[in-house]
């Protein structure tokens, strides 16, 4: 079963996060990832970076996941 603890480890360990939550009910999944890779990087390629952590579990386990994204200073912006 995928829980937000598979996923939050799953992207972690894939790339350097100074920010990450993860929520969901086992369906439907939310995370907010900050981190200076997204730095300079559009949307999509943010995106694109986050699902490269998760790998083939984006196609065979995880069915849906919103994602917000920042770089540490948007995300200290908003704060």
């Amino acid at each position: 079963m995928v829980t937000p603890e598979s996923i939050k480890h799953n992207i972690e360990q894939g790339m350097p996060v100074a920010y990450l939550s993860v929520t969901g009910d086992g369906a439907h999944f939310e995370a907010v990832v900050v981190s200076e890779e997204f730095a300079g990087k559009s949307r999509v390629q943010r995106h694109q970076r986050v699902y490269q952590t998760l790998g083939d579990r984006m196609r065979e386990e995880i069915h849906a996941l919103s994602m917000k994204t920042f770089t540490p200073q948007e995300w200290q912006e908003i704060q």
